[in-house]
């Protein structure tokens, strides 16, 4: 994890959200973003290149959201990276399980995309000096 410049991996199976996400954080953040659609694409590609923040969609075929998870952080690598969940569901029960599963936050869809990039930095800035502190610490 490196601090300059965040890798995020960003995995939707919808097309537009794919493109306002790259649009948001790519051209308009400067962020690196690596993109796919499924949970599997998602674990190949974490594998080759690392990144440093997870942007997973709930809801997807095959493999959902938190299934994604759960196989990313079956790769000790990935054990502490952080994770943002996308949604278009907004009930407190699965929301309240979404965090329960580790993640920093929860964005709902629709979302602004003037203001995703920095709400996703600012939460992967947090997530970056929390685990400072636990490396520190411990």
């Amino acid at each position: 994890m490196t601090f300059n410049s965040p890798v995020i991996l960003h995995v939707d199976d919808e097309h537009v959200t794919l493109e306002l996400i790259r649009l948001a954080l790519e051209e308009m953040g400067g962020i690196q973003l690596i993109q796919c659609s499924s949970g599997r694409q998602a674990v190949e590609l974490a594998k080759r290149h690392a990144p440093d923040l997870f942007l997973l969609d709930v809801m997807m075929p095959e493999i959902d959201g938190l299934e994604t998870l759960q196989l990313l952080r079956e790769i000790p690598e990935f054990e502490h990276t952080p994770v943002i969940f996308l949604t278009a569901k907004i009930m407190q029960e699965e929301q309240k399980t979404l965090l329960q599963s580790g993640a920093r936050a929860i964005i709902n869809k629709p979302f602004d995309a003037m203001t995703v990039a920095s709400n996703v930095v600012s939460i992967w800035s947090a997530a970056f000096q929390d685990r400072i502190a636990d490396l520190r610490s411990g």
